[in-house]
C-alpha cells in the first residue's frame, strides 16, 4: 500500500513538473515571439525614416545644389580638422 501511494505520488510529480515545463517552454516562446514582432515593427520604421531621409537629401541637393557643395565641404573640414586633433594629441602622450 505504501508503495502504491510513493508511486501515485512520484507519477503526479512528474506530471506536474512536465506541465510546469510545458508552461514554461510556452511562456518563453511567446515572449520570443513578441521580441521578435518589436524587432521586426522597429526594423521597418528605421527603413521608412531612412528612406524619407534620403529622398530629402536628395531633393535638397537638387534644388541647392551649390549650398550642399559647401555643406560637404565644409563638414569634410571640420571632419579632417577633428581627425588632426585627435591624432596629434595621441602623439604627444
Amino acid at each position: 500500500m505504501f508503495e502504491k501511494n510513493l508511486a501515485d505520488t512520484s507519477a503526479n510529480l512528474v506530471n506536474q513538473t512536465s506541465q510546469a515545463a510545458d508552461q514554461a517552454i510556452k511562456a518563453t516562446q511567446h515572449m520570443a515571439s513578441n521580441a521578435v514582432d518589436r524587432i521586426m515593427d522597429t526594423s521597418h520604421q528605421l527603413r521608412v525614416k531612412a528612406d524619407h531621409a534620403s529622398e530629402n537629401t536628395v531633393n535638397y541637393i537638387k534644388h541647392e545644389p551649390i549650398k550642399s557643395i559647401l555643406i560637404a565641404a565644409a563638414t569634410g573640414a571640420a571632419l579632417m580638422a577633428l581627425i588632426s586633433l585627435i591624432s596629434g594629441s595621441r602623439s604627444r602622450h
